[in-house]
Protein backbone atom coordinates (compact mmCIF):
# COMPACT_ATOMS: atom_id res chain seq x y z
CA UNK A 1 0.00 0.00 0.00
CA UNK A 2 1.50 3.32 -1.03
CA UNK A 3 1.64 5.92 1.74
CA UNK A 4 3.19 8.77 -0.22
CA UNK A 5 4.26 8.96 -3.88
CA UNK A 6 7.80 10.04 -4.61
CA UNK A 7 9.44 10.79 -7.94
CA UNK A 8 8.73 7.58 -9.88
CA UNK A 9 8.75 5.59 -6.64
CA UNK A 10 6.42 4.61 -3.85
CA UNK A 11 6.77 4.46 -0.12
CA UNK A 12 5.20 1.07 0.57
CA UNK A 13 3.93 -0.03 3.96
CA UNK A 14 4.63 -3.73 4.19
CA UNK A 15 1.21 -4.92 5.33
CA UNK A 16 2.11 -8.53 4.79
CA UNK A 17 4.89 -9.15 7.29
CA UNK A 18 8.59 -9.02 8.08
CA UNK A 19 10.49 -10.88 10.73
CA UNK A 20 14.05 -10.58 11.75
CA UNK A 21 16.29 -12.76 13.84
CA UNK A 22 16.43 -11.74 17.50
CA UNK A 23 18.87 -12.03 20.34
CA UNK A 24 19.59 -14.13 23.36
CA UNK A 25 21.60 -13.05 26.40
CA UNK A 26 24.26 -15.62 25.59
CA UNK A 27 25.20 -13.87 22.32
CA UNK A 28 26.16 -10.56 24.02
CA UNK A 29 27.87 -7.78 22.04
CA UNK A 30 29.77 -9.07 18.99
CA UNK A 31 32.94 -7.16 17.96
CA UNK A 32 32.91 -5.47 14.55
CA UNK A 33 35.56 -7.16 12.38
CA UNK A 34 36.24 -7.42 8.66
CA UNK A 35 36.59 -10.87 7.02
CA UNK A 36 40.27 -11.91 7.16
CA UNK A 37 40.19 -14.52 4.40
CA UNK A 38 37.95 -15.95 1.66
CA UNK A 39 37.02 -18.70 4.11
CA UNK A 40 35.66 -16.19 6.59
CA UNK A 41 33.51 -14.65 3.87
CA UNK A 42 31.80 -18.02 3.53
CA UNK A 43 30.86 -18.10 7.21
CA UNK A 44 27.16 -18.78 7.84
CA UNK A 45 24.42 -16.80 9.57
CA UNK A 46 22.73 -20.10 10.43
CA UNK A 47 23.62 -20.10 14.16
CA UNK A 48 21.98 -16.70 14.65
CA UNK A 49 18.91 -17.71 12.64
CA UNK A 50 18.58 -20.99 14.54
CA UNK A 51 18.52 -19.16 17.87
CA UNK A 52 16.28 -16.26 16.89
CA UNK A 53 13.80 -17.55 14.29
CA UNK A 54 11.61 -19.38 16.86
CA UNK A 55 10.60 -15.99 18.30
CA UNK A 56 9.55 -14.56 14.94
CA UNK A 57 5.86 -14.95 14.11
CA UNK A 58 3.36 -14.43 11.31
CA UNK A 59 0.28 -12.33 12.05
CA UNK A 60 -3.07 -12.56 10.30
CA UNK A 61 -5.64 -9.84 11.01
CA UNK A 62 -9.25 -10.04 9.86
CA UNK A 63 -11.84 -7.28 9.69
CA UNK A 64 -15.26 -6.80 8.16
CA UNK A 65 -15.51 -4.32 5.29
CA UNK A 66 -18.58 -3.16 3.40
CA UNK A 67 -18.88 -3.07 -0.35
CA UNK A 68 -20.16 0.47 -0.97
CA UNK A 69 -21.38 2.21 -4.07
CA UNK A 70 -18.50 4.61 -4.86
CA UNK A 71 -21.02 7.38 -5.57
CA UNK A 72 -21.99 7.27 -1.89
CA UNK A 73 -18.56 8.63 -0.98
CA UNK A 74 -19.71 11.91 -2.57
CA UNK A 75 -21.64 14.08 -0.05
CA UNK A 76 -23.76 15.45 -2.94
CA UNK A 77 -25.30 12.05 -3.69
CA UNK A 78 -25.79 11.20 -0.01
CA UNK A 79 -27.58 14.51 0.55
CA UNK A 80 -29.90 14.51 -2.42
CA UNK A 81 -30.51 10.80 -3.04
CA UNK A 82 -30.48 9.51 0.52
CA UNK A 83 -28.24 7.02 2.35
CA UNK A 84 -29.64 3.98 0.52
CA UNK A 85 -29.04 5.29 -3.01
CA UNK A 86 -27.64 2.47 -5.13
CA UNK A 87 -27.49 0.17 -2.11
CA UNK A 88 -24.98 2.49 -0.44
CA UNK A 89 -26.47 2.03 3.01
CA UNK A 90 -26.82 -1.73 2.82
CA UNK A 91 -23.74 -3.00 1.01
CA UNK A 92 -22.72 -6.59 1.52
CA UNK A 93 -20.03 -7.13 4.14
CA UNK A 94 -17.02 -9.32 3.53
CA UNK A 95 -13.92 -10.32 5.48
CA UNK A 96 -10.66 -8.57 4.57
CA UNK A 97 -7.41 -10.11 5.79
CA UNK A 98 -3.94 -8.68 6.11
CA UNK A 99 -0.73 -10.58 6.71
CA UNK A 100 2.24 -9.27 8.66
CA UNK A 101 5.05 -10.37 10.92
CA UNK A 102 6.11 -9.74 14.48
CA UNK A 103 8.52 -10.72 17.21
CA UNK A 104 7.90 -12.14 20.67
CA UNK A 105 9.64 -9.78 23.10
CA UNK A 106 8.58 -11.29 26.42
CA UNK A 107 8.31 -14.94 27.54
CA UNK A 108 4.68 -14.38 28.54
CA UNK A 109 3.82 -14.07 24.84
CA UNK A 110 4.01 -10.32 24.24
CA UNK A 111 4.40 -9.61 20.50
CA UNK A 112 5.41 -6.35 18.81
CA UNK A 113 4.33 -5.55 15.24
CA UNK A 114 3.20 -2.62 13.08
CA UNK A 115 -0.05 -0.87 13.90
CA UNK A 116 -1.04 -0.84 10.22
CA UNK A 117 -0.95 -4.66 10.21
CA UNK A 118 -3.75 -4.96 12.81
CA UNK A 119 -5.55 -1.61 12.39
CA UNK A 120 -9.33 -2.09 12.44
CA UNK A 121 -9.03 -5.85 13.01
CA UNK A 122 -11.83 -7.72 14.77
CA UNK A 123 -9.74 -10.89 15.03
CA UNK A 124 -5.97 -11.39 15.20
CA UNK A 125 -4.21 -14.75 14.99
CA UNK A 126 -0.48 -15.39 15.45
CA UNK A 127 1.33 -18.35 13.88
CA UNK A 128 4.61 -19.59 15.37
CA UNK A 129 7.33 -21.18 13.22
CA UNK A 130 6.44 -24.58 14.71
CA UNK A 131 3.00 -24.37 12.99
CA UNK A 132 1.05 -23.65 16.17
CA UNK A 133 -1.49 -20.82 16.03
CA UNK A 134 -2.80 -18.64 18.85
CA UNK A 135 -5.54 -16.08 19.08
CA UNK A 136 -4.09 -12.74 20.19
CA UNK A 137 -5.51 -9.73 21.96
CA UNK A 138 -4.45 -6.19 21.13
CA UNK A 139 -2.81 -4.76 24.25
CA UNK A 140 -1.78 -1.35 22.92
CA UNK A 141 -1.87 0.53 19.63
CA UNK A 142 0.31 3.55 18.93
CA UNK A 143 -0.52 5.02 15.50
CA UNK A 144 2.00 7.83 16.01
CA UNK A 145 4.88 5.35 15.77
CA UNK A 146 2.97 2.73 13.70
CA UNK A 147 3.57 0.14 16.44
CA UNK A 148 1.24 -2.25 18.23
CA UNK A 149 1.69 -4.77 21.02
CA UNK A 150 -0.25 -8.06 21.14
CA UNK A 151 -0.51 -10.81 23.73
CA UNK A 152 -0.90 -14.49 22.89
CA UNK A 153 -3.92 -15.95 24.66
CA UNK A 154 -2.04 -18.79 26.35
CA UNK A 155 -0.55 -18.54 29.82
CA UNK A 156 0.63 -22.14 30.10
CA UNK A 157 4.14 -21.82 28.72
CA UNK A 158 7.13 -19.54 28.35
CA UNK A 159 7.69 -18.54 24.75
CA UNK A 160 11.05 -17.91 23.06
CA UNK A 161 11.69 -14.18 22.86
CA UNK A 162 14.14 -11.61 21.51
CA UNK A 163 16.03 -8.90 23.37
CA UNK A 164 16.47 -5.31 22.23
CA UNK A 165 19.76 -3.65 21.29
CA UNK A 166 20.60 0.00 21.87
CA UNK A 167 19.78 1.31 18.40
CA UNK A 168 21.78 4.49 19.07
CA UNK A 169 24.92 2.33 18.85
CA UNK A 170 24.06 1.19 15.34
CA UNK A 171 26.53 2.27 12.66
CA UNK A 172 26.31 2.52 8.89
CA UNK A 173 27.81 -0.67 7.48
CA UNK A 174 26.76 -2.97 10.33
CA UNK A 175 25.42 -6.34 9.16
CA UNK A 176 21.74 -7.05 9.84
CA UNK A 177 19.29 -9.87 9.15
CA UNK A 178 15.59 -9.81 8.31
CA UNK A 179 13.34 -12.84 8.84
CA UNK A 180 9.72 -12.68 7.79
CA UNK A 181 6.87 -13.98 5.70
CA UNK A 182 7.02 -12.01 2.43
CA UNK A 183 4.00 -12.49 0.18
CA UNK A 184 2.84 -15.27 2.53
CA UNK A 185 5.37 -17.79 1.18
CA UNK A 186 6.60 -18.76 4.66
CA UNK A 187 9.43 -17.76 6.96
CA UNK A 188 12.27 -16.26 4.90
CA UNK A 189 15.69 -14.91 5.90
CA UNK A 190 17.55 -12.09 4.12
CA UNK A 191 20.68 -10.20 5.04
CA UNK A 192 22.19 -6.80 4.33
CA UNK A 193 23.80 -3.85 6.00
CA UNK A 194 22.65 -0.69 7.73
CA UNK A 195 22.56 1.76 4.84
CA UNK A 196 21.84 4.85 6.96
CA UNK A 197 20.69 5.86 10.41
CA UNK A 198 18.49 8.76 11.56
CA UNK A 199 16.49 9.09 8.32
CA UNK A 200 14.01 11.88 9.12
CA UNK A 201 12.37 12.79 5.80
CA UNK A 202 10.52 9.56 5.07
CA UNK A 203 6.89 10.49 5.78
CA UNK A 204 5.65 7.23 7.35
CA UNK A 205 4.52 8.23 10.85
CA UNK A 206 4.58 11.13 13.30
CA UNK A 207 8.05 10.21 14.52
CA UNK A 208 10.43 10.44 11.57
CA UNK A 209 13.66 8.76 12.63
CA UNK A 210 14.39 5.49 10.84
CA UNK A 211 17.10 2.91 10.31
CA UNK A 212 17.62 2.30 6.58
CA UNK A 213 18.75 -1.12 5.33
CA UNK A 214 19.34 -2.91 2.02
CA UNK A 215 18.25 -6.27 3.45
CA UNK A 216 15.52 -7.54 1.12
CA UNK A 217 12.13 -6.56 2.56
CA UNK A 218 8.82 -7.13 0.75
CA UNK A 219 5.08 -6.87 1.39
CA UNK A 220 4.36 -9.32 4.18
CA UNK A 221 7.42 -8.26 6.16
CA UNK A 222 5.67 -5.48 8.12
CA UNK A 223 6.23 -5.63 11.86
CA UNK A 224 9.11 -8.07 11.77
CA UNK A 225 12.37 -7.28 13.56
CA UNK A 226 15.66 -6.22 12.05
CA UNK A 227 18.42 -7.90 14.08
CA UNK A 228 22.14 -7.42 14.54
CA UNK A 229 24.89 -10.03 14.61
CA UNK A 230 24.28 -10.55 18.33
CA UNK A 231 20.72 -11.59 17.50
CA UNK A 232 19.12 -8.55 19.13
CA UNK A 233 16.32 -6.42 17.69
CA UNK A 234 17.69 -3.15 16.32
CA UNK A 235 14.46 -2.12 14.61
CA UNK A 236 10.99 -3.07 13.43
CA UNK A 237 10.65 -3.06 9.64
CA UNK A 238 7.80 -0.93 8.41
CA UNK A 239 8.16 0.36 4.83
CA UNK A 240 10.18 0.40 1.61
CA UNK A 241 10.79 2.77 -1.27
CA UNK A 242 9.87 0.95 -4.45
CA UNK A 243 8.89 1.52 -8.08
CA UNK A 244 7.39 -1.94 -8.38
CA UNK A 245 5.99 -2.60 -4.87
CA UNK A 246 8.78 -5.13 -4.23
CA UNK A 247 12.19 -4.80 -2.60
CA UNK A 248 14.68 -2.53 -4.33
CA UNK A 249 17.16 -2.31 -1.49
CA UNK A 250 15.73 0.69 0.37
CA UNK A 251 13.88 -0.39 3.50
CA UNK A 252 13.09 1.42 6.73
CA UNK A 253 12.83 0.19 10.32
CA UNK A 254 11.61 1.91 13.48
CA UNK A 255 14.63 2.10 15.85
CA UNK A 256 14.66 -0.34 18.77
CA UNK A 257 14.85 2.48 21.33
CA UNK A 258 11.48 3.79 20.15
CA UNK A 259 10.04 0.27 20.12
CA UNK A 260 11.22 -0.32 23.69
CA UNK A 261 9.25 2.72 24.85
CA UNK A 262 6.00 1.34 23.37
CA UNK A 263 6.61 -2.18 24.73
CA UNK A 264 7.37 -0.77 28.19
CA UNK A 265 4.06 1.10 28.17
CA UNK A 266 2.24 -2.13 27.27
CA UNK A 267 4.01 -4.05 30.03
CA UNK A 268 3.04 -1.33 32.50
CA UNK A 269 -0.63 -1.84 31.72
CA UNK A 270 -1.12 1.46 29.90
CA UNK A 271 -3.64 1.83 27.09
CA UNK A 272 -1.59 4.63 25.52
CA UNK A 273 2.09 5.51 25.32
CA UNK A 274 3.18 8.25 27.71
CA UNK A 275 5.94 10.50 26.40
CA UNK A 276 7.82 13.56 27.60
CA UNK A 277 6.27 16.89 26.57
CA UNK A 278 8.42 19.91 25.72
CA UNK A 279 5.71 22.53 25.32
CA UNK A 280 7.32 24.41 22.44
CA UNK A 281 6.83 24.66 18.70
CA UNK A 282 9.92 23.91 16.60
CA UNK A 283 10.96 24.67 13.03
CA UNK A 284 13.73 23.29 10.83
CA UNK A 285 16.86 25.39 10.34
CA UNK A 286 17.11 26.66 6.75
CA UNK A 287 20.30 28.13 5.23
CA UNK A 288 18.82 31.62 5.75
CA UNK A 289 18.09 30.90 9.41
CA UNK A 290 21.58 29.43 9.87
CA UNK A 291 23.09 32.65 8.50
CA UNK A 292 20.83 34.80 10.68
CA UNK A 293 21.77 32.95 13.87
CA UNK A 294 25.44 32.62 12.91
CA UNK A 295 25.36 28.81 12.73
CA UNK A 296 28.14 26.89 11.02
CA UNK A 297 25.62 24.75 9.13
CA UNK A 298 21.81 24.59 8.62
CA UNK A 299 21.07 22.03 11.33
CA UNK A 300 19.03 22.06 14.53
CA UNK A 301 15.49 22.98 15.61
CA UNK A 302 14.44 26.62 16.03
CA UNK A 303 12.03 27.42 18.87
CA UNK A 304 9.19 29.50 17.37
CA UNK A 305 6.74 29.45 20.28
CA UNK A 306 6.83 28.44 23.96
CA UNK A 307 3.70 27.38 25.86
CA UNK A 308 3.21 29.16 29.16
CA UNK A 309 4.08 27.08 32.26
CA UNK A 310 5.39 24.22 30.09
CA UNK A 311 8.68 22.36 30.77
CA UNK A 312 10.25 24.46 28.01
CA UNK A 313 9.12 27.69 29.66
CA UNK A 314 10.34 26.62 33.10
CA UNK A 315 13.71 25.65 31.62
CA UNK A 316 14.11 29.13 30.17
CA UNK A 317 13.80 28.30 26.47
CA UNK A 318 12.95 31.35 24.39
CA UNK A 319 11.67 32.05 20.90
CA UNK A 320 14.67 32.11 18.57
CA UNK A 321 16.72 29.57 20.50
CA UNK A 322 18.16 26.83 18.27
CA UNK A 323 18.30 23.36 19.85
CA UNK A 324 21.37 21.56 18.53
CA UNK A 325 21.69 18.51 20.82
CA UNK A 326 19.86 16.38 23.40
CA UNK A 327 22.13 14.79 26.01
CA UNK A 328 25.09 15.23 23.68
CA UNK A 329 23.32 13.66 20.66
CA UNK A 330 23.30 16.06 17.73
CA UNK A 331 19.89 17.23 16.46
CA UNK A 332 19.67 17.95 12.73
CA UNK A 333 15.98 18.88 12.55
CA UNK A 334 12.73 18.83 14.60
CA UNK A 335 12.11 15.17 13.72
CA UNK A 336 15.47 14.18 15.17
CA UNK A 337 14.71 16.26 18.28
CA UNK A 338 11.33 14.53 18.73
CA UNK A 339 13.02 11.12 18.66
CA UNK A 340 15.85 12.07 21.03
CA UNK A 341 13.53 13.83 23.48
CA UNK A 342 10.57 11.45 23.54
CA UNK A 343 12.73 8.35 24.05
CA UNK A 344 14.05 9.79 27.34
CA UNK A 345 12.63 8.21 30.51
CA UNK A 346 9.83 10.11 32.23
CA UNK A 347 10.38 11.47 35.70
CA UNK A 348 13.89 12.82 35.32
CA UNK A 349 15.53 15.67 33.44
CA UNK A 350 17.47 16.02 30.23
CA UNK A 351 20.05 18.51 29.02
CA UNK A 352 19.57 20.44 25.79
CA UNK A 353 22.37 22.27 24.01
CA UNK A 354 21.11 25.49 22.44
CA UNK A 355 22.50 28.34 20.38
CA UNK A 356 21.43 31.78 21.58
CA UNK A 357 22.98 35.02 20.38
CA UNK A 358 25.73 33.16 18.55
CA UNK A 359 26.83 31.33 21.71
CA UNK A 360 26.16 27.77 22.85
CA UNK A 361 24.65 27.17 26.27
CA UNK A 362 22.87 24.39 28.15
CA UNK A 363 19.37 24.21 29.63
CA UNK A 364 17.83 21.42 31.72
CA UNK A 365 14.27 20.35 30.90
CA UNK A 366 11.99 18.26 33.13
CA UNK A 367 10.73 15.05 31.51
CA UNK A 368 7.00 15.02 32.21
CA UNK A 369 3.81 14.29 30.33
CA UNK A 370 1.54 16.97 28.91
CA UNK A 371 -1.15 17.98 31.44
CA UNK A 372 -4.60 16.51 30.92
CA UNK A 373 -7.98 17.93 31.88
CA UNK A 374 -11.54 16.54 31.64
CA UNK A 375 -12.31 16.12 27.96
CA UNK A 376 -16.11 16.19 28.38
CA UNK A 377 -16.62 14.47 25.03
CA UNK A 378 -20.08 14.95 23.53
CA UNK A 379 -21.78 14.42 20.17
CA UNK A 380 -23.88 17.33 18.95
CA UNK A 381 -27.42 16.23 18.12
CA UNK A 382 -29.25 19.54 17.79
CA UNK A 383 -30.41 20.54 14.31
CA UNK A 384 -27.52 22.72 13.21
CA UNK A 385 -24.39 22.66 11.04
CA UNK A 386 -22.70 20.96 14.02
CA UNK A 387 -25.02 17.94 14.13
CA UNK A 388 -22.83 14.81 14.02
CA UNK A 389 -19.71 16.39 15.50
CA UNK A 390 -17.97 14.53 18.30
CA UNK A 391 -16.05 17.19 20.22
CA UNK A 392 -13.88 17.45 23.32
CA UNK A 393 -12.26 20.07 25.52
CA UNK A 394 -8.74 20.63 24.25
CA UNK A 395 -5.83 20.25 26.66
CA UNK A 396 -2.04 20.08 26.17
CA UNK A 397 -2.29 16.27 26.34
CA UNK A 398 -5.00 16.07 23.68
CA UNK A 399 -3.24 18.68 21.54
CA UNK A 400 -0.08 16.56 21.69
CA UNK A 401 -2.08 13.46 20.73
CA UNK A 402 -3.67 15.23 17.76
CA UNK A 403 -0.46 17.12 16.84
CA UNK A 404 -2.11 20.52 17.27
CA UNK A 405 -0.42 23.78 18.20
CA UNK A 406 -3.36 25.30 20.11
CA UNK A 407 -3.77 23.81 23.61
CA UNK A 408 -7.23 25.01 24.68
CA UNK A 409 -10.71 25.35 23.19
CA UNK A 410 -13.09 22.83 21.59
CA UNK A 411 -11.69 20.30 19.11
CA UNK A 412 -13.42 17.97 16.63
CA UNK A 413 -12.64 14.30 17.32
CA UNK A 414 -14.93 12.74 14.72
CA UNK A 415 -17.55 13.61 12.09
CA UNK A 416 -20.41 11.16 11.63
CA UNK A 417 -21.20 10.04 8.09
CA UNK A 418 -24.25 11.57 6.43
CA UNK A 419 -24.71 14.33 9.02
CA UNK A 420 -24.95 18.09 8.65
CA UNK A 421 -21.44 18.47 10.04
CA UNK A 422 -20.03 16.27 7.28
CA UNK A 423 -22.04 18.04 4.60
CA UNK A 424 -20.63 21.46 5.50
CA UNK A 425 -17.09 20.09 5.62
CA UNK A 426 -15.97 19.86 9.25
CA UNK A 427 -12.86 17.69 9.76
CA UNK A 428 -11.17 15.85 12.61
CA UNK A 429 -8.71 18.20 14.29
CA UNK A 430 -10.69 21.38 13.57
CA UNK A 431 -10.60 23.71 16.57
CA UNK A 432 -13.85 25.64 17.04
CA UNK A 433 -13.00 29.12 18.32
CA UNK A 434 -16.23 31.14 18.20
CA UNK A 435 -19.89 30.85 17.25
CA UNK A 436 -21.74 34.14 16.61
CA UNK A 437 -18.76 35.97 18.12
CA UNK A 438 -19.07 34.07 21.43
CA UNK A 439 -15.84 32.33 22.44
CA UNK A 440 -16.06 28.56 22.93
CA UNK A 441 -14.20 27.57 26.09
CA UNK A 442 -15.75 24.12 26.58
CA UNK A 443 -17.95 21.58 24.78
CA UNK A 444 -21.05 22.73 26.66
CA UNK A 445 -20.64 26.16 25.01
CA UNK A 446 -20.88 24.58 21.55
CA UNK A 447 -23.88 22.49 22.54
CA UNK A 448 -25.64 25.63 23.75
CA UNK A 449 -24.72 27.57 20.60
CA UNK A 450 -25.99 24.75 18.36
CA UNK A 451 -29.42 24.99 19.96
CA UNK A 452 -29.61 28.79 20.12
CA UNK A 453 -28.47 29.84 16.65
CA UNK A 454 -31.32 28.54 14.48
CA UNK A 455 -33.17 31.87 14.29
CA UNK A 456 -30.17 33.89 13.11
CA UNK A 457 -27.83 31.34 11.56
CA UNK A 458 -24.33 30.52 12.74
CA UNK A 459 -21.19 32.59 12.19
CA UNK A 460 -18.31 30.22 12.95
CA UNK A 461 -14.55 30.69 13.34
CA UNK A 462 -12.34 27.62 13.28
CA UNK A 463 -8.60 26.90 13.28
CA UNK A 464 -7.43 24.32 10.76
CA UNK A 465 -3.81 23.52 9.97
CA UNK A 466 -2.65 26.68 11.70
CA UNK A 467 -4.98 28.87 9.58
CA UNK A 468 -8.05 30.68 10.90
CA UNK A 469 -11.19 30.20 8.80
CA UNK A 470 -14.54 32.02 9.06
CA UNK A 471 -17.85 30.71 7.68
CA UNK A 472 -21.56 31.51 7.86
CA UNK A 473 -24.18 28.73 7.92
CA UNK A 474 -27.97 29.05 7.66
CA UNK A 475 -30.68 26.56 8.55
Amino acid sequence: MARCPMTARLLVLLSLGLVLPGATPALAQAPRVLPGSPGEVRLSFAPIVKRTAPAVVSIQAAKMVENRNPLMEDPFFRRFFGPNFGGGGGGREQVARSLGSGAIVDPSGLVVTNNHVIEGASEVRVALPDKREFEAEIVLKDPRTDLAVLRLKDGRERFPFLDFADSDELQVGDLVLAIGNPFGVGQTVTHGIVSAVARTQVGISDYQFFVQTDAAINPGNSGGPLVDMAGRIVGVNTAIFSRSGGSQGVGFAIPANMVKLVVASAKGGGSAVKRPWLGAKLQAVTPDIAEKFDLTRPAGAVVTNVTTASPAARAGLKTGDVIVAVEGNAVDDPNAFDYRFTTRALGGKTELAIMRGGKESKVTVALETAPESPRDEITIGARSPFRGLKVANLSPALAEELRLEVTDGVVVLDVADGTSAQMVGFQRGDILLTVNNDKLAKTADLEKAAKAGASRGWRVTIMRGGQQISAVFGE
